[in-house]
């Protein structure tokens, strides 16, 4: 019995130990400062300890000191735990200086973390500084002054300018700036077969407007990659600007006979009006004629004489009709 609880007294204090060993290991670095010292990047114990406090992982520090002390660089792992506490990458910062001191590219420390603080890949800068990279444009469509539509394709080529990474524009902004140029050039031709049997002017006239200020990209060249000809948009254009005067023209018409056709219901209207007040006044005729005829101002003879006048009249007018067939 007493063997027993003797063996799981032993058994306990072996797993307390080994649980003591990994904590002293983990919170006291000794393999990583053990690494450095060897590889000849001085920091201190002490320090590795502190940055497990901190939450700063000692491996990411030292092995960034490791690589740039090989690399002849003299960094402080003060300001790299720093950059890291920040939100910065240590090690993509470490990786970018190592190479632009390679490349001979001037690149120091403070404009390092600056870029990558800056949310951009300042190892990437780096490397685009000494291979450019090329950038396709979307199709372009522009219209000639003879009114053809052309398509054209372009291949950007751009180097990274590392003093414009901070506060300098995107792709985006490149590609909109030249995809302006391209509609400009094509616009001030006189004529689309000029263009397409010398697609260089393009590239010539859009280099020239220094496209690339105020970006983070130095444009190296601009070549077009690909010219198609479009619709005919001048004649589009004429077409439907006759489309458009032949509706204007028909709705004119339209108000002219409306106001035509009023006119002449007015006229009606005025002619029946007018016959109105004959029958009226032929109405009072005979009245009139009874009363002339009581007060003897009207005699018989001059009744009479009235309606020969009268039947005359209507046989005058029958014959001069022209006879229906």
């Amino acid at each position: 019995m007493n063997m027993d609880m003797d063996m799981g007294i032993v058994a306990l204090l072996a797993f307390v130990s080994l649980v003591a060993i990994w904590l002293i290991f983990y919170f006291i670095p000794v393999g990583l400062w053990f690494s450095a010292l060897v590889s000849g990047v001085r920091i201190s114990l002490l320090q590795l300890i502190l940055m497990r406090w901190r939450k700063v992982p000692p491996s990411t520090i030292v092995s960034s000191m490791i690589e740039s002390t090989k690399a002849g660089l003299h960094l402080n792992p003060n300001e790299l735990e720093a950059h890291y506490l920040a939100g910065g990458n240590v090690t993509n910062v470490v990786h970018a200086l190592v190479s632009a001191q390679k490349a001979n590219i001037n690149l120091d420390f403070k404009m390092a973390t600056a870029i990558d603080l800056a949310g951009r890949d300042v190892f990437e800068a780096v490397q685009m500084s000494v291979n450019p990279k090329v950038i396709n444009t979307p199709p372009v469509a522009a219209v000639a002054k003879d009114g053809i539509q052309l398509i054209a394709k372009a291949r950007v080529t751009v180097r990274a300018n590392i003093k414009q990474l901070v506060g300098g524009a995107g792709e985006e902004t490149v590609l909109a700036r030249v995809g302006e140029g391209i509609v400009s050039s094509i616009g001030s031709a006189a004529s689309h077969k000029i263009v397409l049997e010398n697609p260089d002017s393009i590239s010539r006239v859009v280099l020239e407007k220094g496209l690339d200020a105020g970006t983070a990209f130095e444009i190296l060249s601009i070549d077009i990659a690909d010219i198609d000809v479009g619709k005919n948009i001048g004649a589009q254009l004429q077409m439907d600007q006759a489309e458009a005067d032949k509706n204007i023209a028909q709705a004119k018409a339209e108000e002219r006979r409306a106001m035509a056709v009023a006119l002449e219901q007015e006229n009606k209207a005025k002619a029946q009006e007018a016959r109105a007040k004959v029958i009226l006044a032929e109405a009072e005729v005979p009245m009139a004629m009874a009363e002339a005829f009581r007060n003897g101002n009207l005699g018989i003879m001059d009744y009479y004489k009235m309606k020969n006048i009268m039947a005359d009249t209507q046989m005058r007018e029958t014959i001069g009709k022209p006879e229906k067939k």
